[in-house]
């Protein structure tokens, strides 16, 4: 597609063990804002990802946004929602995200905006050129999340309509209760190779001078 209590996942026990917000709920929160056009034609990720979601039992919160003050509300309702993995399909720059009315989010207004909600949770980020080390340095320290999974390439909406449903169809499939870290890797390294895709994988990590730990995983 164009356009704290914080803890470390380099702890494979603590990762075995740990079950993220024991009241937490193991499903996804989609929020969207794509274009006129893809509008006009149908072209919406997250309507493919809830129907998938919803053939594995899960009940999938979507959100389709048009303003950055609606992107904020739904931000708000994610927050309120107890869901642990929250998925934006957006357009996107070097700078940060855009709204269908073109008003601009960047990393650390987004960062701002996730801080409050998204620790101990993963977020899966479907924006071209949204997924990099700027981006990870401005939400993860700040946030605390757990990791932020996405392409680090553009990607037709085409390859994304598949790509995204496979993943959550590999981990829902392996546990429908918790995405664990090295499960995780494994299907994202699947999923790239099948689709011919880089995958960037930043998590959060204590240790790290910058806040977090990168890995790219590439499909070839």
């Amino acid at each position: 597609m164009k356009m704290v209590n914080k803890k470390s996942e380099s702890a494979d026990l603590l990762d075995a063990i740990h079950t993220p917000r024991s009241r937490s709920r193991s499903d996804v929160f989609i929020i969207e804002s794509l274009t006129p056009a893809d509008e006009c034609v149908g072209r919406l990720e997250g309507d493919t990802i809830s129907h998938l979601l919803r053939l594995h039992g899960k009940s999938p919160e979507y959100r389709y946004v048009r303003t950055r003050s609606q992107f904020i509300e739904a931000v708000e309702q994610f927050a309120s929602s107890n869901y642990r993995y929250l998925h934006i399909s957006a357009h996107g720059n070097h700078h940060g995200l855009c709204t269908t009315n073109l008003e601009e989010i960047n990393y650390g207004e987004l960062g701002d905006l996730l801080a409050p909600s998204l620790e101990e949770r993963r977020l899966f980020l479907s924006a071209c050129s949204m997924v990099h080390d700027d981006m990870a340095r401005k939400i993860i320290p700040k946030t605390g999340c757990y990791s932020i999974v996405g392409p680090t390439e553009d990607i037709e909406f085409t390859v994304a309509a598949v790509f995204w449903p496979s993943i959550y169809h590999l981990m829902f499939s392996a546990n429908d209760k918790a995405m664990k870290r090295a499960e995780l890797r494994k299907n994202l390294r699947k999923v790239s190779k099948l689709f011919d895709v880089d995958i960037g994988y930043f998590s959060f990590s204590s240790s790290a001078k910058q806040g977090y730990a990168k890995v790219v995983l590439k499909h070839d």
